[in-house]
């Protein structure tokens, strides 16, 4: 039986792992209190490439993590391990090694390849197919938001309860901010569930002349103070309860007499402080009408509506996460090793889209992690495979066609 294609002396997992800077990795974990204290073995990169691989493999469980390394036991030194894990020091580097350590990890890949990921974003198709041009505002837009990870015990402080139990669950929740052209979280924070999500809009300070897009949970009238004096445009949903007070209006309509838009400049009076803004309301044929907030007064309609619009894509991002990684079962019951197994979820998130964004062709998101997780230890070129699945095949059935003997005619 003949080589493959695309036989190369790597497996896939290797390729992958060469996307780290294994020399920066040990680096941040000497430099990480706590990382490498009581260490024998398994050092801060030994114990993220064993993560890694549980989390690309798509495993429930430690066990199952062990048993894994075990069958692939002969390639590993493609990876730089020299032994083989077991699932009792894994379980207490998860309780020990401080998740700072793999934030630090995150930030460090995220610097390496923010460029390569804005560069490399795939076009987008306008109206009619046309490619779409990215406006001004566009290259600098930011969202804002934040995604709820129930956990099975009350480990971390959670919110409500379960309607038909009334068991009470744990959650994490994570708080990202996006920035659009990248397509990866930027910040990140992790707390217990019943942490507001208002909580990251203090803490984050974009560049001057950025866009923000948020949902309404984010109305906050003192902040939204401090983003116009730091000249970061603001775009969010208008809460209904809202008090404001109107200090010009103007409503537009089209050419069959209904009203598209209403424009309006509004001030918002908190004790000393005053804040004034645009209030849009956008009128839609067989829909809802919907209110829209900002400190913007030169974009037009259009373009504040889009920008809300693609707030979406953070919203995709987190059915990205959830959808193609283990986020249901966890490694371990400590907060510690919640976080850790979180954080390698989104390095692994990272890796993939870079690895996505190398192929030539456009594959989804989706298509990538499972073609990754069926191939993870197989010695082919992952790239040039999934530039072209199809090429072996075609190649294979040609010599079976080529070889075949031909079809005996009438006179034969």
């Amino acid at each position: 039986m003949g080589k493959s294609t695309y036989f190369t002396g790597q497996p896939v997992y290797s390729q992958v792992v060469n996307l780290l800077d294994k020399e920066e990795i040990v680096k941040i974990s000497k430099g990480t209190k706590g990382s490498e204290a009581y260490v024998k073995r398994l050092d801060g990169y030994q114990h993220l490439i064993v993560m890694l691989f549980g989390i690309l493999k798509h495993f429930d469980s430690l066990r199952e993590l062990e048993i894994g390394m075990k069958a692939e036991a002969h390639k590993l030194q493609h990876l730089g391990l020299n032994y083989l894990v077991r699932r009792s020091t894994l379980a207490e580097a998860n309780i020990r090694r401080p998740q700072e350590f793999f934030a630090k990890v995150y930030a460090s890949l995220l610097k390496r390849y923010a460029k390569f990921l804005a560069d490399s974003r795939p076009s987008e198709k306008g109206y009619k197919g046309n490619t779409h041009e990215p406006k001004d505002w566009e290259k600098l837009l930011y969202m804002m938001d934040s995604t709820t990870i129930t956990l099975f015990d009350n480990i971390l402080k959670g919110v409500g309860r379960h309607p038909k139990s009334g068991k009470k669950k744990g959650g994490m929740k994570v708080h990202t901010v996006m920035k659009y052209h990248v397509g990866v979280p930027m910040v990140i924070q992790l707390t217990s569930a019943a942490k507001h999500d208002h909580y990251l809009l203090k803490e984050v300070h974009l560049p001057k002349d950025a866009t923000l897009a948020m949902d309404r949970a984010y109305i906050d009238i003192a902040q939204f103070q401090r983003l116009t004096e730091e000249g970061v445009c603001y775009v969010t949903k208008m809460k209904k309860n809202l008090k404001y007070e109107v200090l010009n209006s103007v409503a537009y309509v089209n050419s069959q007499g209904l009203v598209t838009h209403i424009d309006e400049k509004i001030s918002f009076s908190r004790g000393e402080l005053t804040h004034e803004a645009r209030r849009v309301e956008i009128f839609a044929e067989n829909k809802k009408p919907v209110v829209l907030l900002t400190n913007n007064f030169e974009f037009s309609v259009n373009d504040i509506s889009q920008i809300y619009r693609l707030r979406w894509a953070i919203e995709s991002l987190y059915k990205q996460l959830k959808q193609n990684f283990p986020l249901h079962f966890f490694y371990g019951d400590s907060i510690n090793a919640i976080q850790i197994q979180t954080w390698v979820v989104l390095i692994a998130n990272l890796l993939i889209t870079v690895l996505s964004r190398s192929i030539k062709r456009r594959c989804a998101f989706s298509q990538v992690v499972t073609m990754v997780r069926l191939t993870l230890m197989y010695y082919i070129d992952f790239i040039a495979f999934m530039g072209n699945p199809e090429k072996e095949w075609i190649e294979i059935t040609d010599k079976r066609n080529s070889k075949a003997p031909p079809e005996p005619s009438l006179f034969d």
